[in-house]
C-alpha cells in the first residue's frame, strides 16, 4: 500500500527540529507574515531559509503558510515575499485565496501552490476547478466524512493531491469561519490571532438583573456549549491509506516542540504499520494521549462527533523533563533541563525511534563532573547515565497529572 506524506507542524525552529527528527516527510511553517498562527514562533527570513535547508538535508518538504486573507497594504508586499520563498527552494505555498494562486504563478513558478482548508473545499467540483486554476493540491475541509472523502478523491482530478487532517484541535465553526474572536476580543480569527472563546464558559444575564449570572448548560449541567474535542484518527489510518489521501496533516503549530516530535512519532509508526500490513504497537499508539491534547474524538470522519460540553481544559498529564543534546554508546547522557527532576523520581525516555522506556533517575552529575541531585536552572546542561543510548532530541518525561 503506498504510503501518504506525513505533514508535521513546525511553529519555530525548535519544533522544526523535533518533527524532522521524529519521521515527519513534510513540515508546514510561516514567515512572520500572511500565516494562520499569529501566536505561533514563526520564521524571520533567513529563519525561513535556514528551515528549507535543514528540512531538505532531511530528505523533508516544506510547505509555507500564506493563508491569511491579504489587505491592500498587504498584498503590495506579496510579489516579492512570493519570490523569496521561490528564492529559497521552498516547496509549496499554502494559499487562502485567487490572488496568491494568481501570483504564485508570476512571482514564485517552481513553488506548488495548495488551496487551505480556509477556502472550504468541500466536493470534487470545487476540486477541480481549483486544478485547473493552477493549485496542485487541496486541502479538504475538516467537515467532511470518509465517504465524501473518498469521493472527492475518486472524482477529483488524478493529478491534483488531497491532503487531509488526521489530529488536533477542531474549530466550532465551518473550516474556521468565525467571527466570535474579533467581536468579542478584536483578535481576528481569519488573521491568525483567534482567542478561542469558543472554549469560554457562558452564562445569560437578563437586561434588568445586571449582575445576576443564569447558568446556561446541557442535562447534565455543562455549560461549556460552543465547545468541540481535538480530532484524533490514530487508530483509523488503513482506511485512509485506502481511499488514497495523498498526505496526511497534524495540526497544532502553535503548540509545543514536545508535541510536535511526540505527535509526528505517533503517526510515523502508524502510517509504516498501515502500509505494511501490520497493527499499529500499543507504546506508539499511547503516545497520543502523552501530549496535551482536550478529549479526543474522530471528527466528522464518521460521522457528527456531537458537541462535546464539558471543561474546555487540556489534559496535561505528562512533562518534559530534560531533552538530550548528546549520547554515547554506553549510554552517558548530555541533557538540557526543562523541568525540576531529582535522582530517584520514576522517569521515562523516548526518543526517534526509541520506544519509551522507563527508569528510575539516577544520581546526575553537572558538566564539570560534581555531583548533582536535582538540576534546578532552566536550560542549563548535566550528564545522567541511561540504561542504553539514544539519539539527539530524545526526550526525558514524568507523568505529573494537572490538578
Amino acid at each position: 500500500m503506498a504510503k501518504p506524506e506525513l505533514l508535521s507542524p513546525a511553529g519555530d525552529r525548535e519544533r522544526l527540529d523535533m518533527a524532522l527528527a521524529y519521521g515527519a516527510d513534510a513540515v508546514y511553517l510561516a514567515g512572520e507574515a500572511f500565516g494562520m498562527r499569529a501566536f505561533a514562533g514563526n520564521f524571520s527570513r533567513d529563519g525561513l531559509a535556514e528551515a528549507v535547508k535543514a528540512a531538505h538535508a532531511k530528505g523533508a518538504r516544506v510547505h509555507v503558510t500564506c493563508n491569511t486573507l491579504a489587505r491592500n497594504n498587504e498584498a503590495a508586499r506579496l510579489p516579492e515575499y512570493l519570490e523569496y520563498l521561490d528564492g529559497i527552494g521552498a516547496d509549496a505555498v499554502i494559499a487562502a485565496g485567487v490572488d496568491v494562486l494568481e501570483l504564485c504563478k508570476r512571482h514564485a513558478p517552481r513553488v506548488q501552490v495548495h488551496m487551505s482548508t480556509q477556502t472550504g473545499i468541500t466536493n470534487y467540483e470545487m476540486a477541480r476547478v481549483w486544478h485547473e486554476l493552477g493549485a496542485s493540491r487541496v486541502i479538504l475541509a475538516r467537515e467532511l466524512s470518509l465517504d465524501e472523502v473518498a469521493e472527492i478523491r475518486a472524482k477529483a482530478p488524478r493529478g491534483l493531491e488531497v491532503e487531509c487532517f488526521v489530529h488536533g484541535a477542531m474549530c466550532v465553526s465551518y473550516s474556521g469561519r468565525c467571527l466570535l474572536s474579533n467581536y468579542m476580543t478584536g483578535r481576528d480569527a481569519a488573521r491568525g490571532a483567534c482567542a478561542q472563546p469558543c472554549r469560554y464558559q457562558y452564562a445569560l444575564v437578563e437586561e434588568k438583573r445586571p449582575g445576576e449570572y443564569f447558568p446556561v448548560f446541557e442535562k447534565n449541567g455543562e455549560t461549556f456549549i460552543l465547545n468541540s474535542r481535538d480530532m484524533c484518527m490514530i487508530d483509523h489510518i488503513p482506511e485512509l491509506l485506502d481511499i488514497g489521501v495523498d498526505s496526511l496533516k497534524i495540526e497544532g503549530r502553535a503548540k509545543s516542540a514536545y508535541y510536535a516530535a511526540m505527535t509526528t512519532a505517533a503517526y510515523r509508526h502508524a502510517v509504516d504499520a498501515a502500509a505494511e500490513g501490520r497493527p499499529l504497537e500499543n507504546v506508539w499508539r499511547d503516545e497520543v494521549d502523552k501530549v496535551s491534547h482536550r478529549h479526543y474524538s474522530t471528527g466528522f470522519w464518521f460521522g457528527q462527533p456531537g458537541q462535546y460540553t464539558e471543561s474546555a481544559r487540556y489534559v496535561r498529564d505528562w512533562q518534559v523533563l530534560a531533552v538530550v543534546a548528546a549520547c554515547d554508546g554506553l549510554g552517558g547522557a548530555v541533557l538540557s533541563l526543562r523541568n525540576k527532576f531529582a535522582a530517584g523520581d520514576r522517569i521515562e525516555v523516548v526518543g526517534p525511534d526509541v520506544p519509551a522506556f522507563a527508569m528510575e533517575a539516577p544520581v546526575m552529575r553537572d558538566m564539570d563532573g560534581f555531583e548533582l541531585r536535582e538540576p534546578r536552572h532552566p536550560q542549563m546542561q548535566f550528564r545522567m547515565k541511561l540504561p542504553r543510548q539514544v539519539p539527539p532530541l530524545s526526550i526525558v518525561r514524568a507523568c505529573r497529572p494537572s490538578s
